[in-house]
């Protein structure tokens, strides 16, 4: 009987709160896009997707992600220029070119780039 109500009450606690994916990326991390030809230091992290309605239905449907999974806020840049990407944790994966981010927000955000990864700034830390 004991068993029945444990299993009743959980999965009464997943329809209010579905259960979320773990970060795979923390801040600082250098992380590409997986399909598109991008790069960029992870600045924040919503641990499901927090964007705009519009947004997220303007990504063509056979390639929008699911919303239950990390979302990552990249300062981001490609051949051309720097910008603020919203990116999915699926389309991600480490950046291993060693190579440090060009991006002008980089200095208000982090100090250092050692080993791959930039240090947040004392004043971001919390």
């Amino acid at each position: 009987m004991t068993k029945d109500i444990s299993l009743t009450l959980d999965r009464q606690a997943q329809l209010i709160a579905p259960p979320v994916a773990h970060a795979r990326f923390a801040i600082g991390d250098v992380v590409r896009h997986r399909l598109l030809e991008f790069r960029g230091v992870i600045f924040d992290v919503d641990p499901v997707f927090a964007n705009s309605e519009e947004w997220y239905e303007a990504i063509p449907e056979g390639v929008r992600p699911a919303r239950d999974q990390p979302f990552y806020h990249l300062l981001a840049e490609n051949a051309e220029s720097s910008y603020v990407a919203y990116v999915s944790q699926q389309n991600l994966e480490y950046d291993e070119s060693d190579e440090p981010i060009d991006h002008p927000a980089i200095a208000g955000i982090f100090d250092d780039y050692v080993d791959g990864r930039y240090k947040l700034r004392r004043e971001h830390r919390h």
